[in-house]
């Protein structure tokens, strides 16, 4: 027992050589490069070759946009008051002429009824004008201003007045007859005295009367200088001081008065009946509603906006598109839209108007672009985001190569390298498409070119 023991701590005393532990190591080593010699190269895959070819190379830019409607129109009541019934929600389709909202319309109506009024007091008073039997003739025998009007009529007035004041007495008094002259005396006419006294002084005169013209028809210098041939109302002369025009102080003919009445009376009556009408909201066109403004009872002011609706029978696309690629997009140039969602859902459209201004985000200026959808279609939701390709040239039957094997450098010249050669080629290359690029010169048909990446 004893003698076992000591063998077995001999044993577990001697240490192992680090030497050999090394050896060890190395051998492994060794012997797994000599059973596996090629793996190294064989794990190295060959550089990939492409071939030129002949086809089609398309150059675009993309960008995402979202869908918006062709147009929107903002409907509003043209009178004040309080929403009584709203018969549409947001999202809703309507058609031409659809009730949309109503508002309480008591005030409207009573408006048109007092314009209606109006209206008939207005025309009731121009039918009694016009109905009247010769209003020149009695409007001017009332006139203060028929006695010294330089017509006939005027003329003999004013000769019966010049011959009641030659029979007045220097006094004033037009009930003293004037004294019959003595047989030997001068006739009073052809005294200076008694020339003078035929013009009365206007002691104890109520008036001063007209002087009659020496001809006695009132028709002489002197009357046509006393005399203004100014009309008053209607043809009739201007009285004297008159503060209207013609000096009358009336200012204008009530017949034409009437008329200016019954007019404003039935623009009223227009206005009114218009606010009326305008208490009820109708759709004017087909669309889809896209937001009301309040619900039931909401108290709203005339040509406030309550109703957005949208015109959805061409769906447009609006996108933004960076500086650079903006440069490139005109109006007219072809386009498909692939719906979010909708990953095999291809849309054709086209460009109809492009930004002339720009608007910055702090490091890129980006370009508004509409585009117009072709038959877009109907579960087409507004708002929702798509992506955008906008095609900027194409090429048909031209040599190509994949975009990955030509290196384009900054001048926009390119270089690419054959398959076998130990330098690179320079091409002259055209159109630069997603996929393939145009070479114009330096490479045929059937070439083999090293992909670069």
């Amino acid at each position: 027992m004893g003698i076992h023991l000591h063998v077995w701590r001999a044993v577990r005393r001697r240490p192992v050589p680090a030497v050999a532990a090394a050896t060890l190591v190395a051998v492994t080593v060794a012997a797994g490069a000599v059973a596996f010699p090629g793996d190294a190269d064989r794990t190295a895959a060959p550089a990939a070759t492409v071939r030129v070819d002949r086809g089609e190379v398309t150059s675009a830019v993309a960008a995402t946009g979202s869908v918006r409607p062709a147009a929107s129109r903002g409907l509003a009541f043209t009178a004040v008051g309080t929403v009584t019934e709203i018969r549409v929600r947001p999202g809703a389709d309507v058609t031409v002429g659809q009730v949309l909202a109503v508002l309480d319309d008591e005030e409207a109506h009573a408006e048109v009824t007092r314009a209606e009024q109006a209206l008939a007091d207005a025309r009731a008073a121009l039918d009694d004008l016009e109905a009247e039997d010769e209003p020149d003739t009695l409007a001017c025998a009332t006139s203060p201003v028929s006695d010294t009007r330089g017509d006939g009529a005027g003329g003999a007035a004013g000769a019966a007045t010049a011959g009641d004041t030659a029979r007045t007495t220097p006094s004033g008094d037009p009930g003293s007859p004037t004294p019959r002259p003595e047989p030997d005396q001068p006739s009073p006419s052809a005294s200076p005295s008694a020339t003078r006294s035929a013009t009365p002084t206007p002691t104890g005169s109520s008036a001063a009367p007209v002087k009659p013209s020496p001809s006695g028809t009132g028709k002489g210098p002197a009357a046509s200088a006393s005399t203004p041939a100014s009309a008053g109302p209607r043809g009739c002369p201007a009285e004297p001081g008159g503060s209207g025009p013609g000096g009358n102080a009336a200012g204008a003919d009530p017949l034409l008065r009437a008329h200016q009445q019954v007019t404003a009376a039935q623009l009223d009556l227009a206005e009114a009946e218009d606010r009326l009408a305008g208490t009820t909201i109708t759709a004017p066109v087909a669309g889809r509603v896209l937001s009301v403004a309040g619900p039931v009872g909401t108290r709203v002011s005339a040509g406030a906006r309550f109703i957005e609706l949208a015109v959805v029978d061409g769906m447009q696309i609006t996108a933004t598109f960076p500086e650079a690629d903006a440069g490139q997009i005109t109006v007219g140039q072809a386009a498909t839209v692939t719906p979010a969602g909708r990953p095999d859902t291809e849309l054709d459209a086209e460009v109809v108007e492009v930004d002339p201004v720009g608007t910055s985000d702090g490091q890129v200026v980006r370009f508004g672009v509409r585009l117009a959808l072709d038959g877009a279609p109907d579960d087409l939701l507004i708002g929702q985001s798509a992506a955008v390709r906008i095609r900027i040239a194409t090429v048909a039957d031209v040599l190509r190569v994949p975009s990955g094997a030509v290196e384009i450098r900054p001048d926009g010249s390119g270089t690419v390298l054959l398959a076998g050669a130990a330098e690179p080629r320079a091409v002259v290359i055209g159109v630069r498409g997603d996929q393939f690029v145009e070479i114009r010169s330096g490479l045929a048909e059937g070439d083999l070119l090293l992909a670069t990446g």
